[in-house]
């Protein structure tokens, strides 16, 4: 499977081209508001877990695509990665294209991993509480990650790197987006002291129903108690309208296996008209080698899968998503529908597979 994705637009990096350094879901945290579903390899273990040459390899051939930032993300937590130095320095050899590296920060508290990102230009790390109790609501922890050993790590981080460090900090309603919360982490990103701080939100399907979204207003009043203001990224709509995003159907597959694609997203991030025939032809083909799609468009979800004929647009759906049987990624249909109208149902085995999903508590 390749290990490159993109590029892809990002509210932050402009055109992202994305490496993707552990197993589908490998990470250290299971957080709730996750838009890849719930983790499936809850892990502390740092090793070696795609081939380096083979990145690199799959990197060199897409540096052709002039992205502006080469992104270490993808579909877990990249310091999981053993020989991440190596990759950063190599990539750094290779191009003059910025390195940026995205994690939950869980790992920060080991110098190792400190020093193998020295060489980044960008680490954007997360924090999404400001206390030990939320902190094991929302992320999850594997059971050796503490909250105030994560928060050190962070702190430390700070101290020590000298590239461009961004703070993250995702909020939900009802349970970070409360006052006595926000004042925590308020305290705790004073600590810190990152250069930007960039708040988010669940603007995307969830891993659980509970993680939901704050409203733009309430984001914005909880960006200005951060000293200086926080800004607000969780909408990037709209993020570039440039000519030289160009897919094919294999870059729309592997946008999807990572993060759940509405087709105007597709259409938006690759420079198309959402009535292009190219993407309903490339919505077509993803169904036709055997991975079922349900696409929202703007209050109309259409459906189709191999052997099954498209079903009828429901009238309001609530959740969006696009489902690639490759990569087990598993999601809801929450679609409310008239008397009359079908809407896509799931087979037995992603029925059972849906019901052995965990809960918020």
């Amino acid at each position: 499977m390749s290990h490159i994705f993109g590029p892809v637009p990002s509210r932050r990096l402009g055109r992202s081209l994305g490496v993707d350094l552990v197993p589908f879901k490998t990470c250290s945290y299971d957080c709730i508001y996750c838009q890849l579903g719930p983790t499936t390899c809850k892990t502390v273990e740092r090793r070696e877990w795609v081939p380096l040459d083979a990145v690199l390899a799959e990197l060199a051939d897409k540096l052709a695509t002039r992205p502006d930032y080469i992104t270490l993300s993808g579909s877990g937590e990249p310091t999981l990665f053993s020989r991440l130095g190596e990759l950063i320095g190599s990539i750094r050899a290779m191009t003059d294209v910025p390195v940026a590296v995205l994690t939950n920060g869980s790992l920060l508290w080991q110098p190792e991993v400190r020093r193998q990102l020295a060489e980044a230009h960008l680490v954007i790390p997360s924090l999404d509480a400001g206390s030990a109790g939320m902190f094991k609501a929302v992320n999850r922890p594997h059971e050796s990650i503490v909250f105030d050993r994560m928060l050190e790590g962070l702190i430390d981080l700070r101290r020590e790197y000298h590239g461009a460090c961004w703070l993250e900090v995702f909020l939900l309603a009802g349970h970070t987006a409360v006052d006595s919360e926000v004042d925590r982490i308020v305290e705790c990103v004073r600590r810190i002291r990152p250069d930007r701080v960039q708040l988010n939100t669940a603007t995307r399907p969830t891993a659980e129903d509970c993680a939901a979204r704050v409203d733009r207003e309430r984001m914005a009043e909880l960006a200005g108690r951060f000293d200086p203001p926080a800004e607000v990224i969780a909408d990037y709509r709209g993020v570039h309208a440039r000519s030289d995003f160009q897919a094919g159907r294999q870059s729309v597959l592997e946008m999807i296996r990572r993060r759940p694609c509405s087709l105007d997203d597709i259409a938006a991030g690759l420079n198309m008209h959402r009535n292009e025939a190219v993407i309903r032809s490339i919505v077509s083909a993803l169904a036709s080698g055997g991975r079922s799609a349900a696409v929202h468009t703007r209050g109309q979800t259409t459906s189709s899968s191999p052997g099954r004929p498209a079903a009828r647009p429901s009238i309001r759906t609530q959740k969006w998503n696009v489902c690639d049987p490759d990569r087990s990624l598993i999601r809801r249909h929450r679609t409310r529908s008239p008397p009359g109208r079908s809407i896509p149902q799931l087979d037995a085995s992603k029925k059972s597979a849906r019901a052995s999903i965990p809960r918020c508590p």
